[in-house]
């Protein structure tokens, strides 16, 4: 966002962020903050030491005005543990970030008048009500999904008790009617975190305990149009207002035609990344390209990306593949009908004219990426709320068509369906030309949403007269 002119502070109003220190979390917390401090509102962005290397030095202060950075010493030696060993980075997020988070407050000026927490952070509401600050939560995934997280008990009133791995193919289509906003929906369909009673789904469930009795405010990343009835009912359940000032993703960037470094907004890669391939996709037919790209946290097995790379060299359709350390290997696979690179400006991409759809494991940032985009997906969801997003991309929105369907990393997805799915998306059969068709009307609905009177800006501007309104 460009400070050109100057924007005017809102004085008296300091708000203080915190994420979950999570890729997805971070850049959907990012964003938001982002906008809300280009109309004006001084925000502090408190990050650990490694997330401030990572979008901080690439920002400059011109690209995010009222905004700053501070940091807190890091939960785990380095990202690496944070997939060796997972349970291990979830029990440091909850013990080791609250005490020098509350003590930085302590010593901040101007003091905070209203804490951003990211949902999931129980410690960061407990914080803010201690220090009688008031609070407001970010849910950076689906507003349905957070009606599941805030409704769970009443998936143990019905009778419906966590899956397990043991169970779960005799159990996987018990269909869940009760739970407010959200249509019909299968037991397996639910995110892998009702499999079992693992520590992070018990951390879940004690952050919405506190949601419940002490926020002051919900924040949505995603755009009230792309799930209404959920939002309206949600609204219609709790005391407290829900604003959707998504989608929270780099628009303003985009808009800007600021191109960022590869250290800002690149999902935490540092690397420093020349643009040839945005040159390549300026050389390709339009609609010719499929964007290719699983995450940034959790990969897919060795064997199911070799298949992958098989069934995309053997559909014989152009394709841009982020795959970070394996892109070398890959590349090697893939030939010359692909390009397989370690980071990409990933919102830019999806909007390039070359770019007709998106492989995706469904994250939720991707998701409303590709949606402001308004190019259909391919489905290949690998953990926890990726499930329930591809139901939506592909049941509800019906802009996308299912490659992984079976839950499990042992499940591997053969080269040969890989390819028949993928030559039917790029070729365009008559329902895909209806699947592009609705990703289009989906795309102008968001479009709609973030004009400056439309109902992100309008939610925006209601939450921030109520942030004045606190002084």
């Amino acid at each position: 966002m460009s400070n050109s002119g100057g924007i005017e502070k809102i004085k008296g109003c300091n708000v203080v962020a915190m994420a979950y220190p999570g890729r997805g979390h971070i850049n959907s917390m990012l964003n938001a903050c982002t906008l809300l401090a280009s109309k004006g509102v001084p925000v502090t962005f408190v990050v650990t030491e490694e997330w401030l290397t990572l979008i901080a030095p690439g920002s400059g202060s011109g690209s995010f005005p009222n905004l700053r950075f501070l940091s807190i010493p890091n939960v785990i030696p380095s990202e690496l543990t944070r997939t060796s060993d997972y349970a291990g980075f979830v029990e440091a997020v909850y013990t080791k970030m609250e005490a020098p988070f509350d003590h930085l407050l302590d010593g901040l000026e101007p003091p905070a008048t209203c804490i951003i927490a990211d949902t999931l952070l129980s410690w960061a509401i407990a914080i803010a009500d201690r220090r009688n600050i008031p609070v407001a939560v970010l849910w950076p995934m689906a507003p349905s999904l957070f009606s599941l997280r805030y409704h769970y008990h009443l998936l143990h009133a019905h009778g419906h008790r966590p899956l397990t791995l043991e169970n779960f193919s005799e159990r996987k289509d018990e269909i869940i009617t009760y739970i407010p906003g959200i249509p019909a929906i299968r037991l397996g369909d639910l995110p892998l975190l009702h499999i079992g009673q693992n520590q992070f789904s018990k951390r879940i469930e004690e952050a919405f305990s506190w949601v419940k009795t002490k926020a002051q405010f919900i924040l949505f990343s995603s755009f009230y149009d792309l799930q209404p009835h959920v939002i309206d009912t949600l609204r219609g359940i709790l005391p407290i207002p829900i604003y959707p000032i998504g989608p929270s993703i780099p628009f303003m960037l985009l808009q800007d035609r600021v191109t960022p470094s590869a250290d800002t907004f690149s999902n935490g890669s540092n690397n420093t990344v020349d643009m040839d391939y945005l040159k390549w996709l300026d050389s390709q037919p339009k609609n010719s390209v499929l964007y290719v790209s699983l995450g940034s946290f959790l990969s897919a097995s060795a064997t199911q990306m070799h298949e992958i790379a098989m069934g995309l060299q053997s559909s014989e359709v152009r394709y841009l593949w982020v795959a970070r350390g394996e892109a070398l290997n890959l590349q090697e696979i893939c030939g010359e009908m692909g390009l397989v690179v370690p980071w990409c400006d990933q919102l830019r991409v999806l909007c390039h004219s070359s770019v007709a759809g998106f492989f995706t494991h469904c994250g939720w940032n991707s998701i409303l990426e590709v949606i402001y985009s308004g190019v259909p997906m391919l489905t290949f969801p690998l953990f926890a709320d990726q499930f329930p997003n591809s139901l939506l991309i592909v049941e509800d929105w019906k802009i996308g068509l299912r490659v992984k369907e079976d839950i499990g990393v042992e499940n591997v997805v053969g080269r040969d369906k890989i390819a028949r799915v993928v030559r039917r998306l790029m070729d365009g059969d008559e329902g895909v030309l209806q699947l592009r068709e609705r990703a289009k009307q989906l795309q102008r609905s968001c479009q709609r949403a973030i004009k400056k009177d439309g109902s992100t800006m309008t939610n925006l501007h209601a939450f921030i007269g109520d942030l004045v309104s606190l002084n």
